[in-house]
């Protein structure tokens, strides 16, 4: 599927609201300390990849009477992540051969920013002639879990590319569904949480990251934080 659109498109987000270590992740809570539930929610989104030592990120949160808020899209100083290669923006020689590489984040916070769940990729990709010649993506998966063996567990995990030589373009597709059994749900049957990220690598040595999430249940000052460098 080809997910390139125009930048300032890319960059918004598409927002849908369909309907809850050893730290804790909790629910934000009304004045008298009853949590505020906001039922399933599904968020959308895609991302340009940046130039070379620069990071795009964006952070989504669930506010005041389950609305949801966007924050802006920020364009920073990269994590360290090693790219190699020329710019993004950089068409190689005819004949060169040039590699080059994008990570991407795709997250989910509580209200007392801990971690809950998260889906990354480390793509890598080389061109020639205007085509990838060869491309691979890594997936991992990160998630909090409590005291006494409890807390979000990764339920399963997926990932593949659609072509990895001799490629126009490269489409890779990275999943990874959690459960939550813990203080909040002692049952295990009330959170779920399903990350996808999906980046599609260019010969131009261009990149796009999209991103998807799904929550079962969700709770006021929820964040989604996804990001690309």
């Amino acid at each position: 599927m080809n997910r390139r659109t125009a930048m300032t498109a890319a960059a918004t987000a598409a927002l849908v609201f369909l309907t809850s270590g050893a730290a804790v992740a909790a629910p934000a809570q009304d004045a008298d300390g009853t949590a505020q539930p906001c039922g399933s929610v599904r968020l959308s989104g895609e991302l340009p990849a940046p130039p070379a030592g620069r990071a795009v990120r964006q952070q989504i949160t669930i506010g005041p009477d389950c609305k949801l808020e966007p924050g802006p899209v920020e364009y920073v100083a990269a994590s360290g992540a090693v790219r190699p290669g020329t710019s993004p923006r950089a068409t190689p020689a005819a004949g060169a051969e040039a590699g080059h590489q994008v990570r991407s984040w795709n997250e989910m916070f509580d209200c007392c920013t801990i971690r809950m769940t998260g889906l990354y990729t480390t793509s890598s990709w080389t061109v020639a002639d205007a085509r990838v010649t060869t491309a691979s993506t890594t997936p991992t998966q990160q998630w909090n879990r409590e005291p006494w063996d409890a807390g979000w567990s990764l339920k399963s995990a997926s990932g593949k590319d659609d072509c990895t030589t001799d490629c126009p373009a490269v489409n890779s597709e990275a999943h990874a569904d959690f459960t939550y059994r813990g203080i909040f749900d002692p049952t295990g049957s009330w959170y779920a949480n399903t990350h996808h990220s999906y980046v599609r690598l260019n010969a131009d040595l261009t990149a796009t990251c999209t991103f998807d999430v799904e929550l079962k249940h969700s709770f006021v000052g929820w964040n989604w934080r996804r990001g690309c460098e």
